[in-house]
């Protein structure tokens, strides 16, 4: 059966905002004051890519590691506050009830993953899951997909995300991709990074699912 590669953060539980003012107290910690709306644009991204991708690689071989540390203390300190998105775990058992192969791609850290696994209740439902310590490089590179989709042993995949960066990765590793639009980007935008269907929201993917490859 086909494996169904779903992403976390902004797919499963609603992060990408939280994670943008993490991101932007990291930097303003170091002194980069990134706005926040390009911020929210790099969300998707591994920590490896969006610093250097905000403030340049000369900047990131300098601070990137200690930004990425402030911004996982800034996170986690917000991560209770984080709530699953409507229709998330329901969602796991529709694929599931479908006898299909679950992993979830992730580049967060191993403790992130760990957290929302409990948040969701969805050790039983998944079969493995990615996190950032998989791969040498996050999304938009595929090989968060390419991980995802060995840890499933098969290559016959299709992936769920919300971010540009989720169909560009899930486009190199020739995956097709279901886009949502609980990230924060618009149809669009999905659609030209390589989203073959888009959907406002889980409840709305979960109605037609039957129309999609996971069907």
């Amino acid at each position: 059966m086909t494996v169904a590669i779903v992403d976390i953060d902004g797919t499963l539980v609603d992060t990408n905002y939280h994670h943008a003012i993490a991101w932007y107290r990291a930097f303003r910690a170091h002194g980069f004051t990134v706005q926040l709306w390009r911020i929210h644009r790099g969300i998707g991204m591994g920590g490896d890519q969006l610093v250097a991708s905000l403030i340049g690689e000369e900047a990131d071989a300098a601070h990137g590691d200690g930004i990425r540390d402030a911004e996982k203390q800034a996170y986690m300190a917000v991560i209770d506050e984080v709530a699953p998105l409507e229709g998330a775990r329901e969602l796991l058992l529709d694929i599931k009830e479908r006898d299909h192969t679950i992993v979830l791609a992730s580049s967060a850290k191993a403790d992130e993953v760990e957290h929302y696994l409990d948040l969701l209740i969805a050790r039983d439902l998944v079969d493995d899951w990615t996190t950032s310590s998989d791969v040498d490089k996050t999304k938009p590179h595929p090989d968060l997909i390419v991980a995802a989709m060995e840890k499933a042993g098969g290559d016959d995949a299709v992936m769920i995300g919300d971010s540009v960066w989720d169909c560009q990765a899930a486009k190199a590793a020739k995956v097709p991709t279901i886009g949502l639009l609980t990230g924060g980007f618009s149809d669009k935008e999905l659609e030209e990074a390589g989203a073959a269907a888009v959907f406002e929201s889980i409840a709305e993917l979960r109605g037609d699912l039957d129309s999609t490859p996971l069907g």
